[in-house]
């Protein structure tokens, strides 16, 4: 497939550097830019989508979704969020210290690609600080272009699950709960100063509200975005794309699956209820899209591309 797309024409100016596409969606929200970039996939076992589920059942969904059957490309979304004189970057992809994932960790090329200079932002979010959100600040030139007076918002549960992390009704992958405590570790050790530790509720810039609501991670939270009467939630990981059809189903990063299970249901319900726009930083890039009730379970509706 690549070979094929190269043999694309490129455009006047282009450089054969350049991707022909650019893996970032723009839209406004009232007086509010939005963009969504992705990070790129990283692979993981279709079992980890679905840990209390009947093996069956899960082979029959993701052949369906046309995944699988033993593996599937599970996607990296992050948010950046212009509010006011604030550039608000919610979470940071994998980065590219990790070895065996080498189609993540491209958030910084592709705000690059954007015109956004990592030096203009003003505020950061972390939903949580699995190394799949945190990773990408840990890289040395994201590190150095970074203004050192960057405010990074997270919850006070968050930072301190993770001073002894629980991974006891969690099936991850080995060896990944010792890499995601070292890398917690090391973010934590690094951004100390930055940090605004905030407990339920935090207004990070106008019309832009993090929100705690723990199950994935006990300090996981997400990001309201309101301005102009519309709404559009950045959920982070509450859900996953097996989620609408079965939000009953667990996911191995989970550290508090029941109370998962009871987060994402409410999300959902919430969402359908108020219309209103939602992003998820592991569904489908460009992840933007609607909710609708379907019986106990829920559809999701891509939001039509404004091109």
């Amino acid at each position: 497939m690549a070979m094929y797309l190269n043999s694309f024409a490129q455009p006047d100016g282009a450089t054969p550097a350049q991707e022909l596409v650019p893996s970032r969606y723009a839209l406004r929200l009232g007086e509010v830019d939005i963009l969504v970039v992705s990070d790129g996939v990283l692979p993981l076992p279709t079992e980890t989508m679905s840990t209390n589920a009947d093996p069956a059942e899960r082979a029959a969904w993701f052949k369906n979704m046309y995944l699988g059957p033993d593996m599937f490309d599970w996607a990296l979304n992050v948010l950046v969020v212009r509010s006011g004189e604030q550039t608000i970057l919610v979470d940071a992809g994998l980065g590219n210290q990790f070895p065996g994932f080498p189609r993540a960790g491209l958030f910084p090329k592709r705000l690059k690609d954007a015109g956004i200079d990592l030096s203009s932002i003003t505020d950061i979010v972390i939903t949580h600080m699995h190394m799949d959100h945190i990773g990408g600040l840990l890289v040395d030139s994201v590190k150095n272009s970074l203004r050192s007076d960057v405010r990074i918002h997270v919850t006070a549960t968050e930072v301190d699950f993770w001073k002894i992390p629980d991974f006891s009704l969690t099936e991850m992958p080995q060896p990944v709960p010792d890499v995601l405590r070292r890398t917690a570790n090391e973010f934590i050790a690094h951004y100390e100063d930055c940090l605004q530790i905030f407990e339920d509720e935090h207004e990070v810039a106008p019309g832009v509200v993090a929100k705690l609501t723990g199950g994935h991670t006990p300090g996981h939270c997400i990001v309201h975005v309101n301005s102009g009467g519309e709404r559009l939630t950045f959920a982070g990981d509450a859900l996953f794309p097996v989620a609408f059809d079965h939000p009953e189903w667990h996911n191995g990063f989970e550290h508090d699956p029941q109370k998962s299970v009871d987060v994402r249901v409410r999300l959902l319900r919430e969402a359908a209820a108020s219309g209103e726009l939602f992003v998820a930083t592991h569904l489908p890039f460009p992840s933007v899209g609607h909710v609708a009730l379907d019986g106990d379970a829920f559809r999701w509706i891509a939001a039509h591309w404004d091109y």
